[in-house]
């Protein structure tokens, strides 16, 4: 008997396992079939052993990436620290709170910390209240129309024909996150977070720059009015030399047109200066945020005008303190999670789905318990085995985006290493360029002298003047532009290091800190990290003036506004300067005029009467009165 027995009896367990290893295989055989993932290549300067796949490549980096932090780095100095200059500081803070692009990057961190929310929300479970009111009319010919003729708690009666049909019933939604998909979709929301965090703080750091640029600019304008009007009153003393000398027999009126042509030329250049100084102060005004108005700006020597010395500390710190940097890292984290999750479409995905409550076809009856209570529960498993074609592409997709995340970052770091080597060769350089200039600059002034005084008494001709004030007035300009170009090294520099990446700080997103942290902020989710206040500068260079005093009052640029002329000539007997034999010295002048002023040429001594025309090889050194 026992023998006819446990054969019927293994028959059952043997089909049910050969039952379950076939489901097994069904379940495990979508995700063999998983497309092989593509690896970067390595970057710039990066050894052959280096492997980016590794998740501690750290002995494998440059020996300069292993050093420790350096003290003299300048982008752990604060605005105020940097720049010694309170109206700078005063234009940078207004930007701070003004300027519109950056309160966009602000709104986009907050849609940043949403996408938390809601990436944290989907591997939550969920319940959704549901209620419903219906009715429905049955066939009499069918089979529930014939079974509902009497109502059965009512004997005798008919049941209402439509029938009515109310629901009361919460409906439970939860999708098991058994490969961490979903919380791996979560971790690579928060990385956005973080990455949008950075590029406000990229954007504050160039928007500090750009600010410092442009004032520095409006002040090397300033400095080009001032080489203007002291041009033009030299050009117009010549002018008046000319005149006197047209007037007194000893020259023609070309001298006296060319000079005027010169001062002329000045005096429309200096109209082309307005204009760039309106435009300058018009894109700090944009930056800030604020109409067409005067910028203030300081006055002083701005030759001289020096910023705090920079310092560039190890290779490693730019890792940390370039906000864009940390950006693209933020990025390439995100990008790998994404990966995960598209590998995670592979496997089977469950949904559980349940529902308790009432239902009846009249009010009165819907609550009675447990009569009229209803309840149910329904558990799915989706495999994708046929046609994943759409799943490939989405995995393929995810790794391409992850290859540019890492060729983007790898971008961003050799970016960042050119953009601080060209700039600190750029201080340097521009640096000893002033050096020279200022020599050329003092030769140029003892030219302009000599030749003055060497036209006063006849020894030069017109041209050398006009020459040596040309050259002397383009070397001016040039040392204010390249002295300009040196103090935007300096602040790019400080950009380049991260300089006032710290006054947005960056906090753990709202939808990751704890509850009660949570509940208490719940009123103002959008005003949880404030700036970092900027200070006022501990040493400023020069008092903050109520205006600059070289500095061209705001007009508005429509209007016409008055034209530069040339004062009339003197009135009265013409004069000129005494002869002096041909073997006379030059006079000395003991005093020299400073660095940064043109030498005006004192005038020439009155005399009653007009000088002896010079000697002349036609007539054998007798003068001739002739014009």
């Amino acid at each position: 008997m026992n023998q006819l027995v446990n054969p019927l009896g293994k028959r059952p367990r043997k089909r049910a396992a050969a039952l379950a290893i076939a489901c097994g295989f069904l379940l495990v055989l979508p995700s063999c079939g998983i497309p092989a993932l593509r690896g970067p290549k390595p970057g710039p300067g990066a050894l052959p052993t280096y492997d980016l796949r590794k998740e501690d490549p750290k002995s494998d980096l440059p020996p300069a990436f292993e050093a420790a932090d350096s003290s003299d780095n300048s982008s752990r100095l604060r605005v105020e620290e940097f720049f010694d200059d309170a109206t700078l500081v005063a234009l940078v803070r207004g930007a701070i709170g003004g300027n519109q692009e950056l309160r966009i990057l602000s709104e986009n961190v907050q849609i940043a910390s949403n996408e938390i929310i809601s990436r944290k929300g989907a591997y939550l479970p969920s319940i959704s209240p549901a209620g419903g009111i219906g009715i429905e009319k049955t066939s009499l010919y069918t089979i529930p129309g014939v079974t509902i003729l009497n109502d059965p708690f009512a004997p005798g009666r008919f049941l209402p024909d439509p029938i009515p049909n109310f629901l009361l019933a919460p409906l439970f939604l939860w999708t098991p996150d058994i490969w961490w998909q979903l919380h791996n979709a979560r971790d690579a929301a928060v990385m956005r977070y973080y990455a949008a965090a950075e590029a406000r703080n990229a954007f504050v750091t160039q928007l500090i720059a750009d600010i410092a640029d442009n004032y520095y600019q409006l002040m090397a304008f300033d400095q080009r009015i001032r080489i203007l009007d002291e041009t033009i009153e030299i050009m117009e003393q010549s002018l008046e030399m000319a005149k006197n000398t047209k007037e007194g027999a000893r020259g023609t009126e070309l001298p006296v047109q060319r000079f005027l042509a010169e001062v002329r030329r000045n005096q429309s250049e200096k109209q082309i200066v307005r204009q760039e100084i309106v435009e300058a102060e018009n894109r700090i005004n944009f930056l800030l945020g604020r109409n067409p108005q005067h910028v203030d700006r300081m006055t002083g020597d701005f030759i001289d005008l020096k910023l705090h010395e920079l310092g560039v500390g190890v290779p490693a710190e730019l890792l940390r303190n370039r906000p864009d940097i940390r950006q693209a890292e933020r990025e390439l984290a995100a990008a790998g999670l994404d990966v995960k999750v598209a590998r995670k479409q592979f496997y089977p995905q469950g949904f559980i789905n349940s529902t308790v409550g009432y239902q009846g076809f009249d009010p009165k009856y819907m609550f009675l318990t447990p009569e009229g209570l209803i309840a149910g529960a329904a558990g799915n498993l989706l495999v994708p085995f046929i046609n994943r074609k759409a799943i490939k592409a989405d995995y393929l997709s995810a790794n391409a985006r992850q290859l540019q995340a890492v060729y983007e970052y790898q971008r961003v770091v050799l970016n960042a290493f050119v953009e601080v080597v060209n700039r600190l060769a750029k201080v340097d350089n521009y640096r000893r360029s002033i050096e020279i200039k200022r020599e050329q600059l003092a030769a140029l002034e003892e030219s302009v002298s000599v030749a003055t005084r060497l036209f006063q008494f006849a020894r030069a001709d017109y041209v050398d003047v006009l020459f040596a004030q040309r050259d002397l007035r383009d070397a001016r300009t040039i040392l204010v532009e390249t002295k300009q170009q040196e103090l935007a090294a300096i602040v790019d520099t400080y950009q380049a290091l991260g300089g006032g990446n710290y006054i947005f700080p960056i906090v753990v997103p709202r939808p990751m800190r704890s509850f009660w942290e949570r509940f208490r902020t719940h009123k103002t989710p959008a005003l949880d990290v404030a700036p970092t206040p900027i200070g006022e500068p501990l040493n400023p260079a020069a008092p903050e003036p109520p205006q600059s005093q070289a500095a061209e009052p705001f007009t508005d640029p429509l209007a016409p506004g008055p034209a530069d002329r040339v004062p009339p000539p003197p009135t009265g007997p013409a004069v000129d300067a005494e002869s002096k034999p041909p073997g006379e010295a030059n006079p000395v002048v003991e005093d020299k005029p400073p660095a940064d002023r043109i030498a005006i040429p004192p005038p020439s001594p009155p005399g009653d009467v007009l000088p002896a025309p010079l000697p002349s090889p036609m007539d054998d050194g007798a003068g001739s009165n002739a014009p």
